[in-house]
């Protein structure tokens, strides 16, 4: 999960990046999720799969770049894929299949949304938008005939069911959400499913106090104050390494704070005011000291007598917001990723299999419209061809009969043509079936040489000395 995080980091470029200055690579999407990164490319390979694997390693390269990892952990951190494994892998991220919550809801939407961003980053391409538009499609087949994904499966949902045996009746629940994202939005609304109206909202980023107005909760601009009393942080921001206010976490106006380094050379705070452990490149948004702070606060409030309130804390965010040590504090537990993990649930497998299946038909059908498109070249060049011997039989059958002295007008020319092209076509029929099957036969051919090579190479092939193919555009 560490390298996962790091990599991240700049994902929000590293699409634009890989089409400006990547001449192999014509299109880029890319889904970057709670605990995901995939970058999806569009390349304009030659047979040899040279251009897969240097796309690739330009990737790698990016990303290392954006988010100030050693180029060679970038490499080791990736896997390739290609051919009909990239459909077939999409189409199971969209349903859920692959997630840390099988059957999880939100992916989809994720999914959708990737596309989006490439669309308006304009760095999709059509065989990028018919692969998402496929997946989108995929997993709203798969939700309308199947379980998969019923209940409210989601990140979300699984870890307000785990902090719910901690809690008090939701309906007494007080909670702080850390964040006003999409994420932070499908949490509020969790929260509210189960009866929990009792939400402050914070962040660094100062959009909190929008967020809850559109959303009729309360924005705090002290996150220590608002941690005194909460049974619940959910913490789902994704600003781990930015910068925050001064006073959210310390408790003290303008307090100063160690810095951390980033990749383009520029500091950053780290949040809270706490220290860093050591080999942590990035700041946390809600640090141990903070909730010591706040807890302490409550303690004294309350007096000695009165036992702490427990306090559940999901870190949702891929960023780790939370400082792992918070989970060494009496009285707190915590939650991350890779916690809700351990605990995700088993769906039975019938109900995975019937999904399975799904995907996999998806996947043919997607395979067959890619390299049908081949096909459909050799499938016009014969109609074009008909085309021609149609309007030349029609042309001489005309000439003929008014060389003989009949009057042909242009509906008696229209259905002659249409008798004409009737033949025709009916005798064209075996031989289009033939030329798309041969099409198909060699599109096959080539797409598995491809791949093939591809995959050889990726494995650590040298991809230096044809850096011409990424001259910037």
């Amino acid at each position: 999960m560490s390298t996962l995080e790091l990599l991240s980091t700049g994902a929000g470029s590293v699409g634009r990046a890989a089409v400006a200055t990547c001449e192999a690579i014509t299109g880029a999407v890319v889904v970057a999720t709670c605990n995901r990164f995939e970058v999806y490319l569009d390349i304009d390979s030659p047979v040899d799969g040279w251009g897969v694997r240097h796309a690739s390693h330009e990737v790698a390269r990016l990303v290392a770049a954006a988010s100030g990892v050693e180029e060679d952990v970038a490499v080791r951190a990736f896997s390739t894929r290609t051919g009909p494994d990239v459909a077939a892998h999409l189409f199971e991220v969209a349903a859920g299949l692959d997630s840390m919550v099988v059957g999880e809801r939100e992916i989809a939407g994720q999914v959708k949304r990737a596309l989006e961003e490439a669309r308006e980053g304009g760095v999709t391409s059509s065989t990028l938008e018919l692969l998402f538009q496929t997946a989108s499609r995929t997993s709203k087949k798969i939700s309308n005939e199947t379980t998969l994904g019923g209940n409210g499966r989601s990140v979300v949902s699984l870890g307000l069911d785990l902090a719910s045996a901690e809690l008090p009746p939701w309906r007494q629940v007080r909670a702080v959400l850390i964040g006003t994202g999409s994420y932070a939005g499908a949490s509020l609304a969790a929260l509210r499913a189960r009866g929990c109206d009792d939400v402050r909202v914070y962040s660094g980023s100062g959009r909190a106090e929008q967020f809850a107005a559109d959303r009729g909760v309360v924005a705090v601009t002290d996150l220590v104050e608002a941690l005194e009393d909460a049974d619940l942080v959910v913490s789902c921001s994704g600003a781990r390494g930015r910068a925050l206010d001064g006073g959210a976490q310390s408790g003290g106006r303008g307090a100063s704070r160690p810095t951390t380094p980033r990749a383009d050379g520029d500091r950053l705070p780290v949040a809270g005011g706490g220290e860093r452990a050591e080999g942590d490149a990035l700041g946390h948004v809600l640090d141990a000291a903070a909730v010591v702070r706040a807890r302490s606060r409550a303690a004294e409030a309350a007096g000695d007598e009165v036992p702490h309130r427990p306090m559940v804390v999901l870190d949702l965010a891929l960023h780790r917001d939370v400082d792992p040590r918070v989970a060494d504090l009496d009285g707190v537990l915590l939650y991350d990723l890779a916690s809700l993990k351990a605990h995700s649930p088993a769906l039975g497998s019938l109900v995975v299999g019937h999904a399975r299946r799904i995907v996999d038909r998806a996947t043919q059908d997607f395979e067959e419209t890619r390299l049908g498109r081949a096909a459909d070249t050799a499938v016009v060049a014969l109609l074009d061809d008909a085309d021609r011997r149609i309007a030349a039989e029609v042309a001489e059958r005309v000439a003929e009969r008014r060389g003989a002295g009949a009057t042909v007008d242009d509906a008696e020319t229209e259905a002659l043509t249409r008798s004409v092209r009737r033949r025709v076509h009916a005798e064209l029929h075996d031989a289009i079936v033939a030329a798309r099957a041969s099409a198909l036969a060699a599109a096959r051919e080539e797409a598995s040489a491809v791949v093939a090579d591809a995959e050889a190479a990726t494995l650590g092939a040298d991809v230096s000395g044809r850096d011409e193919v990424c001259a910037g555009r």
